[in-house]
């Protein structure tokens, strides 16, 4: 059985799970999902068209669903969807999609630390960790176990690989790929994050196949194209480096320099 604070003020046409805690002065609107297991911390806001999977922890001062801060908007019905077990610290703001039909996408085990925005169609993975005060731009996609350090702003349209690592205070407005550390200002590729990929118990075999990757990416002069037929031909096959190959051929905006 739920707990809903008789200070809150939920919506009757709210859909709310099982087991679900919502403290005093939350604010939920009509067209909301809570799966079960959630807690809802006082001054926590909930916006039409929030979906929200089971067992996510969410802090005071938080708004899920915001309208979008986007020129193009213009009212219409949109989504935000969040996985689950999901820990949303204080003062986070995740806005929902520009236009009907699309979405704002978390995906499960997520941190997101105190300041965070997570702005209009932005997709994002599981198991990453955004630090304090770090600011998400619309249409970005974020891969899997990423780390935001704190202050990092991600500009729009970019897209950050699995695994990379991004340093405090770092602005950027290219594609980050998967695999690396990156920081400064202007950003620059800082090496293979090996860290994370011994975490996620990567083979140090395959760690040295995609250091040998990016030594062709960015110690040479070629292109985006031709590095990535370099990579083809020079490392050895596998699951990291396709996920590399396939990285650097989808960019629209240009990969991080060194």
């Amino acid at each position: 059985m739920s707990s809903i604070s008789d200070k809150a003020v939920v919506s009757p046409k709210a859909k709310i799970g099982k087991n679900v805690t919502i403290f005093p002065f939350v604010y939920i609107e009509d067209y909301v999902e809570i799966g079960d297991d959630c807690v809802i911390f006082p001054f926590v806001s909930i916006m039409n068209g929030s979906k929200i999977g089971p067992g996510n922890k969410i802090h005071q001062g938080t708004v899920i669903g915001a309208l979008p801060q986007d020129f193009s908007f213009r009212g219409e019905r949109s989504e935000v969807l969040i996985g689950e077990n999901n820990i949303i610290r204080e003062n986070v703001i995740i806005n929902r999609a520009t236009h009907e039909g699309c979405q704002t996408v978390i995906g499960n085990s997520n941190m997101l630390m105190e300041g965070v925005h997570i702005s209009h169609d932005t997709k994002i993975g599981d198991y990453n960790v955004f630090g304090y005060g770090t600011k998400i731009a619309g249409d970005c996609e974020i891969g899997k176990g990423v780390i935001f350090s704190s202050s990092v702003i991600e500009n729009s349209g970019t897209r950050v690989g699995d695994l990379a690592m991004l340093q405090a205070g770092t602005r950027f407005s290219k594609d980050v790929p998967p695999y690396v550390i990156a920081g400064g200002n202007p950003i620059e590729y800082g090496g293979p994050n090996n860290t994370l990929m011994e975490t996620w118990k990567i083979d140090e075999k395959v760690r040295r196949h995609v250091a040998n990757a990016y030594r062709l990416l960015f110690h040479s002069k070629n292109s985006v194209f031709d590095c990535m037929l370099q990579i083809k031909e020079q490392v050895r096959d596998g699951e990291q480096v396709r996920n590399i190959i396939k990285f650097l051929g989808e960019t629209k905006v240009g990969i991080i320099s060194k």
